[in-house]
């Protein structure tokens, strides 16, 4: 009677501290409360399935309780239960995965509209770039990451001059405005996530990851390194302000763009490799 009374009391236990916990999520600041709904419908049906497979045992436990001369039944298999116990745990799995691949069916399909933003992953920090005035992003490769081209920019792509780079500091993004965020890794595996936009994915390196989003809620964010990706994992923060139009334009017009840093009077930036010959010769 004890030990199911006890688990009895487990059942009630969990529901109220889902009920009444403080623990919620944060506030959402993205189109992604689909993220929400699809988490809430599988808590839903995993807590219930908990919930029945728990009282199941204490009603076994109090129904079949030993009392005097009553043996047990031995029934080493039983193909009926077996069955129904299949066709009732296909049903639940598919009605979770069912809503989770239309969300990801979603969260996969950028907009035609949407700006592409690159996120740049490094024990321990984060960097970005962003289209400049052609809208365009141009080309990367890893084995151009240098000191002074860290983000491996390609020097020779016509695209790459205006793009705008923004190294371990904060980016900035305009609300209402769909963003693609294009993810790359430099070193180890890592996973940008920013709790408020309900987004967030792997960074592998060697490959190019992305998902897209649309602000919603101005304010100031801060970024997460969800995947463990070394010693100083815990430390691995960034920031991501939105902004109104106005703002974001003005933020944006005082960031420098590649070509610029590229200039040989930038601290850290190379001469270029003609011009050292010449001083040379």
């Amino acid at each position: 009677m004890a030990i199911a009374l006890v688990l009895v009391l487990i059942v009630v236990g969990s529901v109220l501290f889902h009920v009444l916990s403080p623990w919620w999520w944060t506030p959402i600041a993205s189109n992604w409360g689909y993220i929400d709904s699809t988490l809430v419908m599988t808590f839903w049906i995993t807590g219930a399935v908990f919930s029945a497979v728990v009282l199941f045992m204490a009603y076994c436990i109090f129904r079949f309780r030993h009392k005097e001369g009553q043996k047990a039944a031995y029934e080493p298999e039983s193909r009926k239960l077996e069955s129904w116990l299949t066709v009732v745990t296909a049903v639940g799995v598919a009605a979770m995965l069912a809503p989770g691949l239309f969300v990801w069916s979603q969260f996969i399909t950028v907009p035609k509209d949407a700006t592409e933003v690159e996120v740049v992953a490094q024990q321990w920090q984060w960097s970005f770039r962003l289209p400049g005035a052609d809208g365009k992003l141009g080309t990367s490769n890893a084995r151009l990451i240098t000191a002074d081209n860290p983000l491996g920019i390609n020097p020779d792509d016509p695209n790459s001059k205006d793009d705008v780079v923004v190294q371990a500091a904060d980016l900035h993004l305009p609300i209402d405005k769909p963003v693609k965020m294009v993810l790359r890794s430099i070193d180890v595996l890592h996973d940008f996530y920013v709790p408020e936009f309900r987004a967030k994915m792997d960074m592998v390196p060697g490959m190019i990851t992305y998902f897209w989003f649309t602000p919603t809620r101005t304010g100031t964010f801060e970024v997460l390194c969800a995947e463990l990706c070394g010693v100083g994992h815990a430390f691995m923060r960034g920031t991501v302000l939105v902004d109104s139009e106005q703002d974001y334009q003005t933020w944006l017009q005082q960031q420098a763009t590649f070509a610029q840093l590229s200039q040989p009077s930038k601290v850290g930036a190379l001469v270029a490799p003609s011009a050292s010959k010449a001083k040379v010769q």
